[in-house]
């Protein structure tokens, strides 16, 4: 009765949906990524000259990605193994992490180093920020200018906030040095001072030995934490223990707290295995141990443990006395090619009678050169030239061949020559 009834009283009529409010109505739409808006950029111009000098990874000579054989072999090493995919520690695989710390602080302090595995060199400075916001009492980090541009987002997410002290000096294209100590001077003692290793990215521009020298004696006098990030160890000069020369010093006067982020994407190539660690330098053994139990909190509820395959990848590379080698050697080469490109870029541009002094593209180092270029000339080199690069100027050498060398100097020689 009761569904011949519906029936005949023709079809069902539903109720009006009720609009759902969504709770992210008020969310904004984020800014894009610069250097994936220049990459995609780059895709969509169907020059056959088009040139993108933002991206920050190494390429050979002929423009293509590279992995290094030493990494190869390693790989096809651990492959043979047919080891399983249990979890890591919190901190880490002990053979990458004991050989990493060995790498970077040599073969003195390792006794007094709290290691842990991270993801790449973004990790350990978010595992260095939440341990300086929970353990000590300045709540502020002071960075050069300018720096990495990830540096600030990631400190502040850790809930520091973000200083800067004068580094470049766009005059000289060179080191402010001057300025620089007298910022680190003015400092309130005891502040915690981020320094790039080697190969200062964006700029290239290293301090010398000497001015390390001063560099650490005023860090050291007004009684300032260091952080070192070092993702470009060999990549600068070509020698793994020259680029590590700065840190070394620190720890080995031991009269300034160290902390290090470090980084196996740029000298090993493994961008996409996100190998890296982080480490506090302790006084003795024991406060060691305590350190790192602390760090073993702070990384549990962030990610748990790291991945396994680039850590066993790094691991072999370093712990095989054949593999290093092969590694150290590939190092080398890949150094010496960026040091080249800047050799023939800035001969090119003096040879086309360029009225700007370009000596800053050769006394940079590094995988990048802030070249001094205005965002307008920037702008121009893309839209006329094909060619592809950060609005402040910088360039990634390793973008640069022997193919397209010539090219780029013309370009860059015809929005600046006026």
């Amino acid at each position: 009765m009761l569904l011949s009834a519906l029936k005949s009283s023709g079809p069902l009529r539903r109720a009006p949906a009720a609009r759902c409010l969504s709770a992210w109505a008020q969310v904004e739409m984020g800014p894009p990524d610069a250097i994936l808006g220049i990459t995609e950029a780059y895709k969509r111009d169907g020059d056959a000259r088009k040139i993108n000098l933002g991206v920050g990874a190494y390429r050979t000579d002929a423009g293509k990605p590279y992995v290094l054989s030493s990494v190869a072999q390693a790989e096809q090493s651990i492959l043979r193994q047919s080891l399983d995919k249990e979890y890591l520690p919190i901190t880490g695989l002990a053979k990458f992490t004991s050989a990493a710390a060995s790498l970077a602080y040599g073969g003195d302090a390792l006794e007094r180093v709290a290691v842990t595995q991270s993801i790449s060199g973004t990790g350990a400075l978010r595992i260095g920020g939440a341990f300086l916001e929970r353990f000590h009492t300045g709540k502020a980090i002071y960075v050069p200018g300018p720096t990495w541009g990830n540096h600030g987002a990631v400190f502040r997410d850790c809930g520091l906030k973000v200083g800067q002290y004068r580094y470049f000096d766009p005059q000289t294209n060179g080191l402010n040095l001057g300025g620089m100590l007298e910022d680190i001077r003015a400092l309130p003692k005891g502040s915690l001072v981020l320094l790039h290793a080697c190969a200062h990215n964006p700029t290239g521009v290293d301090p010398s030995a000497a001015q390390w020298a001063e560099i650490q004696r005023v860090v050291e006098e007004c009684e300032h934490v260091a952080f070192f990030d070092m993702a470009y160890q060999g990549f600068a000069s070509g020698d793994v223990d020259r680029d590590a020369s700065a840190l070394r010093s620190f720890v080995a006067a031991n009269r300034a707290p160290v902390l290090l982020a470090q980084s196996f994407a740029k000298n090993m190539g493994l961008y996409g295995e996100r190998v890296g660690t982080f480490s506090v330098v302790g006084n003795d053994s024991a406060e060691r141990d305590r350190l790192l139990s602390q760090v073993k909190i702070l990384v549990r509820p962030m990610y748990s443990n790291p991945p396994v395959h680039g850590a066993r990848i790094a691991g072999e590379v370093l712990s095989d006395p054949a593999l290093r080698q092969m590694w150290l050697g590939e190092v080398r080469e890949m150094a010496e090619r960026i040091i080249r490109m800047r050799a023939a870029l800035r001969g090119e541009l003096e040879g086309l009678g360029s009225k700007k002094k370009w000596n800053h593209i050769t006394d940079q180092i590094g995988m990048f050169c802030f070249t001094g270029l205005s965002p307008a000339q920037v702008d121009r080199l893309a839209s006329e030239f094909h060619v592809y690069l950060t609005r402040d100027g910088r360039v990634s050498i390793a973008g640069i061949t022997t193919g397209n060398v010539k090219y780029l100097a013309e370009s860059i020689h015809n929005v600046t020559k006026d």
